[in-house]
Parts: structure tokens; C-alpha cells; sequence
């Protein structure tokens, strides 16, 4: 068959079972075009049906549109029932004749909802037991409620910080998994269940079902027990808050009123959920212009801090005043509330009731600050690096506190086994509180931090690629001839993770160990074409303007260095 006609028969057939009248009518505008042979619209036919929107380790995440390689509704509707087919299978090796449970969540963006209903009737046709929760809620609710309600597995339905026409399906098991995101060989599984439920049968023939709503009482089990980890104020903060457009504020605001924390002045403009994100350009805290009305508001009211959730309000960005800003306030890294967070950590740990001292573990991937480490060997804890993402952090044994620099913080392992932006709020809030009762700030904590543990600097150099391949050849030149120096410090060993190292899974990351004990990680993005470097160094010795000089100053070498090394 002509390569075109076969094209536009798969596609034809995708028509024949989408609900969406949404993307029924873009597909068939597209249909006709493409038996116009028109080049764009054969091009956009290869781009949506030549592949398949993967299914891995961190779910599905895409842009919503009609085809087997973007985000809707037949694509939610595979995965959903492939997803069934597991659990059932699983329950039947552990209880046989058990039926399995599933809870679901939703944030606000474009379509959650409906995926989020369509999963949740899929699911309980297939014969699985499907709770949705109440209303639109932070992905932290969804995690909580996975272990809250015994649930074999969890659902949410979020795109997290991607831009706004994309939507994601983030998967969580229960039982064994204790609540964490999937790790292989469940993705594999899972995927191969749902490719075979795309091969054999019509979405349209699933049998769908009703299913149970929870009810709001798990929603305040999730206040009652975040407001939990706060120590009562001391004193109250001026703190100015954004949900950037997402879905944060409303269980944030119950949680800091339980608390007894007074609550921060809002940016208005971005408070309430709206899947379009007009006043941003990307929701991400991280990215440039994002937290500017945010500064604004600070600066109208004098704010002593600033708390900002990204859209699903799973991650947290910091911002204090800071005089030689430009804006007035600087967002602190994630490194640096990570580093903080941990320290705190350790203190609880340290101060907690029995005559045994600290036990337990601080994580971090292996991307993220040294510093952990260090507060870990500090106060004779023991400390993990993990693989990048929180299904690896919720994993390590005897957690007590976990963080990736980019911007995730696990602070309440007892009851949420991933990121959570809301928990993480309060614990830097109740530490801000007591700071200020003491009379002093969060930024001179952090100096306090570089006295007792070392000045620790990071960067990061992100390389945007529109070939794949020139990733995969950067990678293979540092392995086939690696370097002896890097800038001005030598190299001491190399670290080639590709076949796993040290009880780490195997993944494409390099890491260059230095003379001087400097750092460098290098890496694909598992979710941009992109190559990531991450840079790390670090001063202990001197007064600390002498420390943050010597690090900084071995920064700046690492990145002139590694910049000529990726070319």
C-alpha cells in the first residue's frame, strides 16, 4: 500500500473509536487534507501516528491532540484498561479472587477532569475497584490518598509544570510500593498491557462502569496531617504566596490555617486555577519571569518571604529579600532549600524523644548538592544519592527527608512518599517562624549553614539540541576519550553509570570526580532534548566571604571547562 494511504488508514481507524468531538473533528480536517496530499498535513500524520506516546517510569506526558503519539482521550482509555489488566494480574499473585483498588486525581489543566472520569469508569468496567477524589486537587492529595485509602495504585491526571496544551498521567502503586511512583520492571509491565489492549480492542468496546467518589474527609486526613509537621509559630511571617495559575492555594490555605500560621498575602492574578496560564510564559518557578508578579507583590507589602507551588503543587520555589537583586528578592535554588530542609531534618532527628540519637537516612539524587551528605555525616545519619526522580528518593530506606534540586522536597515520609511543594511550604515556614522569633533570617541561616557544614556552590549548564543524536555523540566522546582535566583541575576519576554503579540501576550518566573534590554530572533530559551538566563545588576552610570566594571562583572554572568539553 502507498506509504500516505496506509498512514491516513491508522489514522482512520483512530477516528473510528475517539470520543472527544474535540479532536474527532481536528483529525478529520487533517484526514482530508492529507488526501489532498498536502505535505503539512501528511507531516502532521507522521508526527502523530508514526509512534506511540510512551509508557514509562514517569507515566504518559504529551500534548493533547488526536494520534497515537499525543495526549487524549483513546489514549487514556488504553492506558487505563492496560493499567487494570495489571493490577488485576498482580492481585491475583498476592489474594487470589482479591479485587484491586485504584484512586484517581485531577488538577486544572485542559482535560484533566475528563481523562480522570474516563480512567476511572474504564477502570471499574474492567472490574477494578475506582475511587475519584472529590474535586480538582494537588498531585501531594493524590500520593497521600494512595496510602490513606489502601489503594493498590494511584492516578493523577497532570502535566505538572509543562506548558499549557499538554497533559500528563503519573501512575503509583500501593501495597509493597508503599505509595512511590513506578519503577521497572511495573512500567514494562504496564506498558506491554497497554499495547496489547491498543492492538486487540476498540476503546469504544471497553466496558466502562460507575465508580465511588471519595469523600472530602480524605482531603482533610491530608490538612490534618501536613499541618502536622509544623512546629506552632512563634512567631507570624509576612509571606506572600502564588499558585501560578494552578491548584495549590485553596489546600495550602487550609493547612497553614491548621497550623495556626497567618496567611500570606496573595499574588491575585495567579491564584485561582486557569489551564491557560495567561500571566506566565512557562509555569515553572524556575524559569525566567515566572515569579515577577510575585516580586511585585513582595515588594508592595515588604514580604519577608515568598512560597510559590508550580501548577500541581508537588514542587516549591523560595524567594527573600535580597538588596543587591535586581527585583528586590532572589529565588533560592533548589540546592539551597534542599540543603536547609535537610538540616532541619537532622535537628528533629537529633531532638526527637529516646536516648538512641538520630537515626535514619537523608536522600537526594545524584544530581542535587553534596551538602546533604555532609548534614548526614554531621549528625551520624545515614545518607543516600539516588537516581534522578522522586520514585527513586521515596524508596530509600529509613527516609526521613529527601530532595532534587529541582525544586522537589519530600518532607513527610510517613504519609507521602513523593514531592510534595504543600508539606515542604510549612516545614520551611515553621523554620522561618522560629528563625524570626530568634531574631534572625532566613539568609542568615544560610550563612550559618556554610559555617558549620561548608560553602557549597552549584550550577548547571542545559545544552537545547534539535538532533537527538547529538547527545548521544557528546556521551560517547566523554566515554571513549575522557578527560584528564577539566578547566584547571584535574580529573580523579570517572563514574560511567550505564551499567549501574555502586547498587545505583543503570542510566546514561557520567560523573567526574575531581582533584579538589569538585564535581560534574552529565546527562540527557529524560523529558527535553536536552544535555544537562551539573556542576558542583565546595569550601570549608577560611572565613565564610573566603569559602564562598574559593568556591565560586572553582564554579566559574568547572563551567569555562566543561562549556569546551561539550563544545
Amino acid at each position: 500500500m502507498d506509504p500516505v494511504n496506509a498512514l491516513i488508514v491508522t489514522a482512520t481507524a483512530w477516528l473510528a473509536q475517539d470520543p472527544d468531538p474535540e479532536t474527532r473533528a481536528e483529525l478529520r480536517l487533517l484526514l482530508q487534507q492529507a488526501q489532498d496530499r498536502e505535505p503539512a498535513a501528511v507531516a502532521d500524520l507522521h508526527s502523530r501516528f508514526d509512534e506511540r506516546l510512551a509508557f514509562g517510569t514517569a507515566g504518559l506526558r504529551g500534548e493533547i491532540a488526536a494520534g497515537s503519539n499525543r495526549m487524549n482521550r483513546v489514549l487514556v482509555s488504553q492506558a487505563a484498561a492496560g493499567l487494570a489488566a495489571f493490577l488485576l494480574k498482580q492481585v491475583e499473585t498476592v489474594r487470589p479472587g482479591g479485587i484491586p483498588s485504584v484512586v484517581i486525581g485531577f488538577d486544572g489543566r485542559r482535560n484533566s477532569h475528563v481523562f480522570a472520569t474516563d480512567t476511572a469508569s474504564v477502570m471499574a468496567g474492567a472490574g477494578v475497584r475506582a475511587i475519584l477524589l472529590p474535586r480538582l486537587l494537588p498531585t501531594p492529595v493524590l500520593a497521600f490518598a494512595v496510602r490513606h485509602l489502601g489503594a493498590s495504585a494511584g492516578v493523577m491526571v497532570t502535566a505538572s509544570h509543562n506548558p499549557p496544551n499538554d497533559n500528563g498521567y503519573k501512575v503509583y502503586l500501593g501495597d509493597a510500593n508503599d505509595g512511590s511512583q513506578i519503577v521497572s520492571p511495573d512500567d514494562v509491565a504496564i506498558a506491554t498491557e497497554i499495547q496489547r489492549v491498543a492492538d486487540t480492542l476498540l476503546v469504544s468496546d471497553l466496558p466502562r462502569a460507575a465508580y465511588e467518589t471519595a469523600p472530602e474527609s480524605v482531603v482533610q486526613a491530608y490538612v490534618d496531617a501536613t499541618a502536622g509537621i509544623a512546629t506552632r509559630p512563634r512567631a507570624q511571617v509576612n509571606a506572600v504566596y502564588t499558585a501560578l495559575h494552578g491548584v495549590g492555594w485553596d489546600t495550602t490555605r487550609r493547612v497553614l490555617d491548621a497550623a495556626g500560621f497567618a496567611l500570606p498575602t496573595l499574588v491575585d492574578a495567579q491564584i485561582a486555577p486557569d489551564s491557560a496560564f495567561p500571566t506566565v510564559a512557562f509555569p515553572n518557578p524556575e524559569e525566567p519571569g515566572a515569579m515577577d508578579l510575585a516580586f511585585e507583590t513582595a515588594r508592595e507589602v515588604g514580604a519577608e518571604l515568598i512560597i510559590a507551588n508550580d501548577p500541581d503543587a508537588d514542587r516549591l520555589a523560595i524567594a527573600i529579600p535580597d538588596a543587591d537583586a535586581p527585583e528586590g528578592y532572589r529565588r533560592l535554588s533548589g540546592n539551597e532549600v534542599g540543603a536547609i530542609l535537610g538540616w532541619r531534618a537532622a535537628e528533629l532527628a537529633q531532638n526527637a524523644p529516646g536516648d538512641g540519637g538520630p537515626d535514619g537516612t537523608l536522600a537526594c539524587s545524584i544530581v542535587s548538592t553534596p551538602a546533604l551528605k555532609a548534614v548526614a555525616d554531621a549528625y551520624g545519619l545515614n545518607f543516600a544519592d539516588t537516581l534522578t526522580g522522586f520514585k527513586w528518593v521515596s524508596r530509600a530506606p529509613g527516609l526521613l527527608f529527601g530532595f532534587e534540586e529541582a525544586l522537589g522536597y519530600l518532607v513527610n515520609p510517613g504519609t507521602v512518599r513523593d514531592k510534595d511543594g504543600i508539606s515542604a511550604a510549612v516545614a520551611l515556614l515553621s523554620l522561618v517562624s522560629d528563625l524570626k522569633a530568634d531574631g534572625s533570617t532566613l539568609a542568615e541561616h544560610l550563612d550559618a549553614f556554610a559555617e558549620k557544614f561548608g560553602y557549597f556552590a552549584s550550577g548547571q549548564i542545559s545544552v537545547r539540541v534539535t538532533d537527538l543524536s547529538e547527545i548521544d555523540r557528546v556521551m560517547a566522546r566523554l566515554r571513549q576519550s575522557p578527560p584528564a582535566m577539566v578547566g584547571g583541575s584535574t580529573v580523579d576519576h570517572i563514574d560511567d553509570l550505564s551499567a549501574g554503579f555502586n547498587g545505583l540501576p543503570a542510566s546514561d550518566v557520567l560523573r567526574i570526580v575531581l582533584a579538589d573534590g569538585s564535581r560534574v554530572m552529565v546527562r540527557p533530559s529524560g523529558t527535553e532534548p536536552k544535555l544537562k551538566v551539573y556542576l558542583d563545588t565546595s569550601c570549608a576552610v577560611g572565613t565564610l566571604a573566603e569559602r564562598t570566594e574559593t568556591a565560586s571562583t572553582a564554579l566559574a572554572d568547572l563551567e569555562r571547562g566543561m562549556r569546551a568539553l561539550i563544545g
